[in-house]
């Protein structure tokens, strides 16, 4: 089972690099990322998430959103953002404990490939615009509290630092089965 990094992990805040090859370590890669998305109860999680600087995210949005299924996004790329934005409350795997209201654009075009080298061009809304703006943060090593106010984050100071040291931790169930 892959562990969570949490905020204080340096590799959270580097920028992924590309992936040149879509090969069996990636799609296993693919398959224990679900795993830990499952057992820590999360609806998206990116590479650097699990300790890996490579531009893949995966999300199943499917227990908020009827009708959505698991995704897989290899080399996303948001190359267009609408131009109205939503205030919603985002919680975060590497942020254990902390959720905030986070203002997003409600719509973005997004480019990527999935887990068989198709590559896809499409306006996404919603919730899966949102989700998906989130973990593709990650991979530009950033993360939610970096769109709040810095106020909102001086108040947060105690509780990221104890994240950091350990203090709180992110909650794995048991293991899941694909």
């Amino acid at each position: 089972m892959l562990s969570i990094r949490v905020f204080g992990d340096n590799v959270l805040r580097k920028k992924a690099t590309r992936i040149q090859s879509i090969d069996d370590d990636i799609n296993n890669l693919i398959n224990d990322m679900f795993l830990a998305m499952y057992s820590a109860e999360g609806i998206g999680l990116a590479a650097p998430q699990i300790g890996r600087s490579i531009r893949l995210f995966i999300t199943d949005i499917s227990p908020l959103v009827e009708d959505s299924k698991k995704e897989i996004f290899i080399n996303p790329q948001i190359v267009e953002y609408g131009f109205e934005r939503e205030d919603y409350e985002e919680g975060c795997l590497s942020l254990p404990t902390i959720r905030e209201v986070v203002k997003r654009p409600s719509e973005i075009r997004l480019q990527w490939q999935d887990e068989t080298g198709k590559e896809f061009d499409e306006w996404v809304d919603g919730y899966r615009a949102r989700v998906i703006q989130h973990e593709y943060d990650h991979l530009e090593g950033k993360l939610f509290i970096d769109h709040i106010s810095t106020l909102k984050r001086s108040l947060l100071k105690k509780t990221l630092k104890q994240i950091t040291s350990g203090e709180i931790e992110v909650e794995m169930s048991e293991k899941f089965e694909l």
